[in-house]
């Protein structure tokens, strides 16, 4: 085999170059997320960067000087007209998190989110809210260590309209109030329509964690409608599927028998219940609902 010309061999390699910059590039400033390395910064400079997505990930290796996050969201997200307009986001670190303080900046006020210091075994969800018209950051300030070597701080975010007070997810004790009472009829039909998912189903085990202040209900599903991501799923050679939905310690779940509708959203990957009316219940509420052409949108019943 003959080897390529000088030339070639040349150009071949300022395209592989241009290639792997190309790829890194893309990488490091993708609209969702972000990863990069402190060991190009030189001490006492901050890189910046900007996340425009709903949710991405944060990845700092080996943390040197500073890095500010810009949260630019590129579309609107959709509140109810009659609601002040808020925007929530919520950041969720990784069980490693290490070498960096990670700060909220508000109209140039730092505000500390996450310390190094802070346990991480069980990652604490920290949430925040703003106004649009705010110009708000995540501020990244590396702590200096003799061995960055292990050093990685990472977290993933959400960023959501400001969520409704009592469909929403009730972290870091923002819109806990009424969380725990029963959904009225409207708001069951409205979950049915707008919840990540839509599940029918027996409580299988509820366990409690007091350390993280949840409950785990354990679901064995008679028939799921609806699922934004893989939640439910086959276990153990059965052909049901099965999966966990998260509520707060403070609502006091108890094991019960009965087929129920649960209807709730997914944060961080995890399930969160909205509403659970039993399944009578609910299919007495939206029969009459169709009768009188008030249900905002359709569901097979059984």
């Amino acid at each position: 085999m003959q080897p390529w010309p000088e030339n070639m061999r040349g150009i071949t390699g300022l395209l592989t170059l241009s290639l792997i910059q190309w790829v890194s590039c893309s990488f490091r400033e993708s609209q969702c997320s972000w990863r990069g390395s402190g060991l190009s910064l030189e001490a006492g400079s901050v890189e910046q960067a900007s996340l425009h997505c709903a949710e991405g990930a944060v990845k700092w290796l080996y943390p040197k000087g500073a890095l500010r996050l810009r949260i630019l969201p590129r579309q609107p997200v959709a509140v109810p007209a009659s609601e002040p307009r808020l925007l929530t986001a919520c950041i969720k670190p990784a069980s490693t998190f290490r070498g960096a303080q990670l700060y909220l900046e508000r109209e140039g006020v730092l505000e500390l989110l996450l310390s190094e210091a802070e346990p991480t075994m069980h990652p604490r969800v920290h949430c925040f809210s703003w106004h649009p018209q705010q110009k708000v950051a995540l501020f990244l300030q590396a702590i200096p260590h003799q061995d960055i070597s292990r050093r990685i701080a990472a977290f993933r975010y959400e960023l959501r309209g400001d969520w409704d007070g009592r469909l929403a997810l009730p972290l870091n004790k923002l819109n806990m109030e009424g969380v725990c009472r029963p959904c009225n009829d409207t708001e069951i039909m409205m979950a049915v329509c707008t919840s990540d998912f839509v599940v029918r189903g027996n409580i299988r085990t509820v366990e409690n964690d007091a350390e993280l202040q949840e409950s785990v209900i354990g679901v064995t599903t008679t028939r799921i409608y609806r699922q934004k991501f893989v939640l439910f799923k086959p276990r153990d050679h059965s052909v049901k599927s099965m999966g966990d939905i998260r509520t707060p310690l403070s609502c006091g779940v108890k094991h019960g028998p009965g087929s129920f509708l649960f209807m709730g959203w997914v944060h961080f990957r995890d399930a969160w219940l909205g509403c659970a009316p039993r399944y009578k219940d609910f299919k007495r509420i939206y029969e009459s609902a169709m009768k009188v052409h008030e249900n905002p949108c359709e569901i097979a019943l059984d």
